[in-house]
Formats: C-alpha cells, sequence, structure tokens
C-alpha cells in the first residue's frame, strides 16, 4: 500500500549539491541512520526577516556529528549561506524552522559504530508558525527521566535522544498537559520534555546547571546572557521539583517559540510573571535589532 510522504507545510531540503521541494527519500532500510540511528541535526529559526543565532545553530550541528562519530561535511559558514539562500524560496509571510542534519550511511563493521567516511548532509526548511504563546503552557512532572552521558550521547543533538522527548510529552498530553518538567537520574528538574525551563523567585532568576543530562541551548544561554546585560541576577543550580512547586514564576526557552510562561505546575496555576514578560521583551527586542537582520 503507498504510503503518503508529502510534508503538511511548504517545504524545501538541500541535498547533494541541489534544492528538492517536499520530502526527498534519502535514507533506505540499509542504511546506517535508518536502523541504528546514527542522526543529528539543529534547529534554527527565520521569522520577521531574521534568524537569531542562526550561526550558532550551524556551528552546533558540526559539533553534534563530532560527538556521535560523524564527520561534518560542511563548514557552519556555509551552512547559514545556504539557509539563507534557502529561505528565499518562501514567499515571507510564515515562520520557517531551519534544520541541518547529518547521518551516516553505513557502519564500519556492518552494523556499529557509523563509518563516518559515510556521513552525508542535507538542510531542510520548512514552513511553521511561531503560534500564540503569551497565554502559557501547563506542565506535569514526568514519570521518565533524562539519561546520563554515561548511557546516551548528551552532548549531542542527536535524533536517537528524541524518542525519549516523544514520550514525555505523549504521556503529558495524555493527563491534559501541554508538556512535562524532567528530572535527571537523581530526581533533580533537567528540562520539560521540548525546552530548557527557568524559575523566578523574588526577582530572581534560576536555571538548572547544565550537567551533561540535557542540552543547555542557544536561545537558553541568550536569555541567561540579555536578562544578566539588564542587571537581573541569573543563577545556574541544581533545583528540586519543590523548587518549582514554589516558585513566583516558571518559563521556558527554546528554538521553536523562543520564551514562553508556565501558566500551571500539575494543580497549581499560575500567571505569567513581569520577569518572564521581560525575559520575553528583552529575546525579541535583540533578535530584531540590527545585528540578526
Amino acid at each position: 500500500m503507498a504510503v503518503d510522504t508529502s510534508p503538511r507545510t511548504p517545504t524545501w531540503t538541500y541535498v547533494d549539491g541541489e534544492w528538492l521541494p517536499g520530502n526527498p527519500p534519502l535514507i533506505g532500510p540499509t542504511s546506517h541512520a535508518m536502523w541504528l540511528g546514527s542522526t543529528v541535526f539543529d534547529g534554527a529559526r527565520w521569522f520577521d526577516g531574521i534568524a537569531p543565532d542562526l550561526d550558532l545553530h550551524c556551528q552546533r550541528v558540526n559539533r553534534s556529528a563530532d560527538a556521535l562519530g560523524l564527520r561534518a561535511t560542511m563548514r557552519a559558514e556555509d551552512i547559514e549561506a545556504l539557509a539563507w539562500e534557502g529561505v528565499e524560496k518562501f514567499d515571507g509571510r510564515t515562520a520557517i524552522y531551519v534544520k541541518p542534519m547529518y547521518w551516516a550511511e553505513h557502519g564500519a563493521y556492518g552494523v556499529v559504530p557509523a563509518d563516518p567516511e559515510s556521513t552525508r548532509f542535507a538542510l531542510c526548511l520548512f514552513e511553521a508558525p511561531m503560534g500564540d504563546v503569551h497565554a502559557g503552557n501547563s506542565l506535569t512532572v514526568s514519570p521518565f527521566r533524562r539519561p546520563t552521558i554515561e548511557c546516551m550521547p548528551t552532548d549531542a543533538k542527536a535524533g536517537c535522544l528524541y524518542p525519549n522527548n516523544a514520550r514525555i510529552i505523549v504521556e503529558a498530553k495524555r493527563r491534559g498537559f501541554d508538556n512535562a518538567l524532567v528530572r535527571d537520574m537523581l530526581g533533580n528538574v533537567a528540562e520539560t520534555g521540548a525546552s530548557n525551563i527557568f524559575m523566578v523567585r523574588d526577582g530572581v532568576v534560576f536555571t538548572p546547571t547544565a550537567n551533561q543530562t540535557f542540552l543547555a541551548g542557544i536561545t537558553r544561554h541568550r536569555v541567561m546572557k540579555l536578562m544578566r546585560d539588564e542587571g537581573f541576577s541569573v543563577i545556574e543550580k541544581t533545583l528540586t521539583l519543590k523548587d518549582f512547586e514554589t516558585a513566583d514564576e516558571i518559563f521556558t526557552s527554546g528554538n521553536y517559540s523562543k520564551v514562553v510562561p508556565v501558566n500551571r505546575l500539575d494543580d497549581r496555576h499560575l500567571q505569567p510573571g513581569p520577569v518572564t514578560a521581560k525575559a520575553r521583551e528583552l529575546y525579541f527586542d535583540w533578535a530584531h535589532s540590527s545585528a540578526n537582520g
């Protein structure tokens, strides 16, 4: 039976020197990436004529490739230039997700590890509206945990990590929440199923310390810097569920929607607060500055 593999939104993919529309078939059943998960990717955003931190996302995909034993075949600046070329293929009315990726075609010994010389590259751009996030998202506490670097390649944005994130979100949605707080193996808060996490108490901003169980994101780092430059105290430390349960405000950061307030944590309802609003304002003011056009 034929399967519809067409994308649900306008999509362009650059691979092997050409731009292809839609969802081109690139991986076969014997590809190492298909059955052994040797994929890495990154995600940047284009909107309103700007692509904040695009250069850093292009650099990170190359670091992820190295961390997973692949070979980064593209210079970061060339990926960035291709991304801007791809943006021109869209009508400019809808935000775009920019996704560079590497994967292995073969394994060195038939199974594992991947053969780095078989690494392939693609750059996929597709329309993805930013959405109205001012009302915020609801969170519950996930029963699932983040792995340690001894168990999984948590130092890479690797595709093999994301089935765990997906089941976190699916389980949360089954219970009526948008997403979930996720703990590390010691029971401390690490992130959500799809973003980094912040909390506010008495005007001070806290975020879990980067302990190699989650990807300390580019947007996370940018928000921390902007808030510190504005005079806020921003502290990275080990945080427990109790810390979040008693926080004045909670918000998330991530590439997809940038800064988003949390309006509920299990049975506790929260209002989007002034610090969260300031974090979002600072981010978008910086993003729209001339340096990011």
